[in-house]
């Protein structure tokens, strides 16, 4: 009973200090949205990648139409080449505006999106490739001046004016820097150099990627747009494969005759030879029939063997089991028997220190009652013994 009134009285102060604690705890994401600006970028960025499709597609397949249009089959080399080209810029110029919006931080995709685009307006016009397309180069260069003129009046209206002077010029110096050498649209991206150019840590380059809303969306759009443009690009690599295979439709109908003759041919010897074939059937029967037997013993054999394997299996899988469920019930018992050791001590401890308060408190309540009472009482007799010195003091002089 005594210690079970330890126990309450314990718990009673124990509740007592956690209900005065001044403790306070606060959990806190720490995640930070994306600034407006760039979502304005980001979902600009997307959008024109839309633009940037149609405009490419649109005149590749107008340059191909032109140049293979007049072409007999088969066409001839020059014709064949320029059809390569189109498929080339298809692919290639896809690709890699789908690496530079789909950065990290909005401010890399849209300023490696605006780099792209005027390294191929450049590369058409006046660099390697300004030859690509033969009469019809002029198609190119319209589509990516087209493409760069929109991109740079857009972005206009994210930018100051100021910056996006800053941006124009950093644009021109990196183009030249860094041209397109050739229709593959190897390149790398630019978000360095422009951090460079603008004395930009790296590490404080990007703060944040956005909450996780932020995030999921950015993961969709990816997803969305990979599944669109996927078939597309495969459709154009294999298109780009049988145009320069050796592999025509002649020899395609003649391997497919050949097929069909040696079939015919083997059905007939059938109709005219059952008994070869009856033949062919009992020889095939007698050779298989021991390889047969090999086999099912073998397999008999092998589900024999792993019967035991699991049997035993199942042995071990319980033994540890049991050895595992003894251990627990140990460790319970030896954990109960220490949490009443602990809880015996922690209620002496608790009592001794509850002891030693009390004792302090009961002197601390003497001393204030011995001033509280005693003291005014003592200077009181002291006053009056003064008093009644001065008036004895008077008495006897007068």
């Amino acid at each position: 009973m005594g210690l079970n009134r330890k126990l309450v009285l314990t718990l009673m102060m124990l509740a007592a200090l956690s209900g005065c604690s001044l403790l306070e705890v606060k959990l806190e994401s720490g995640i930070e949205p994306l600034p407006k600006a760039q979502l304005n970028m980001r979902v600009f960025s997307r959008d024109f990648s839309q633009t940037f499709y149609s405009e490419v597609e649109r005149s590749a397949d107008q340059i191909a139409q032109l140049t293979t249009g007049a072409e007999q089959v088969p066409m001839s080399s020059a014709a064949i080449s320029l059809k390569s080209n189109t498929l080339m810029w298809k692919i290639n110029s896809e690709q890699a505006l789908q690496r530079t919006i789909f950065q990290a931080s909005p401010v890399a995709a849209m300023v490696d999106t605006w780099v792209l685009n005027a390294q191929m307006t450049e590369y058409f016009s006046t660099g390697a490739g300004k030859a690509l397309f033969g009469l019809q180069q002029s198609i190119a260069i319209d589509a990516s001046q087209r493409l760069l003129h929109n991109f740079e009046r857009t972005i206009q209206g994210f930018v100051t004016p100021e910056e996006f002077k800053k941006y124009q010029a950093f644009i021109q110096q990196h183009v030249t820097e860094n041209p397109l050498t050739d229709i593959s649209f190897s390149r790398r991206s630019a978000f360095n150099d422009w951090l460079a150019f603008r004395n930009i840590n790296e590490f404080e380059a990007v703060t944040t990627f956005g909450t996780v809303p932020e995030v999921m969306s950015d993961i969709s759009d990816r997803m969305a747009m990979i599944a669109e443009q996927m078939p597309k690009i495969l459709g154009w690599k294999a298109e780009l494969y049988a145009l320069h295979s050796n592999i025509n439709a002649d020899e395609i109908q003649k391997t497919l005759s050949s097929i069909s003759d040696t079939s015919a041919r083997f059905q007939q010897l059938m109709a005219e030879s059952p008994e070869l074939m009856a033949t062919l059937a009992v020889d095939l029967r007698q050779e298989l029939s021991p390889l047969l037997t090999q086999l099912s013993e073998s397999t008999d054999d092998k589900l024999a063997q792993l019967s035991i394997e699991r049997q035993a299996l199942e042995v071990m899988v319980k033994n540890e089991r049991l050895a595992l469920e003894d251990m627990v019930a140990r460790e319970r018992v030896a954990a109960a028997a220490n949490l009443d050791e602990i809880s015996k001590n922690t209620v002496e401890v608790v009592f001794q220190e509850l002891t030693k308060t009390l004792k302090s408190l009961i002197l601390y309540f003497v001393l204030f009652l011995t001033l509280v009472f005693f003291a005014p009482l003592g200077l009181g007799v002291w006053l009056g013994k003064r008093m009644a010195l001065k008036q004895a003091n008077k008495a006897v002089m007068s």
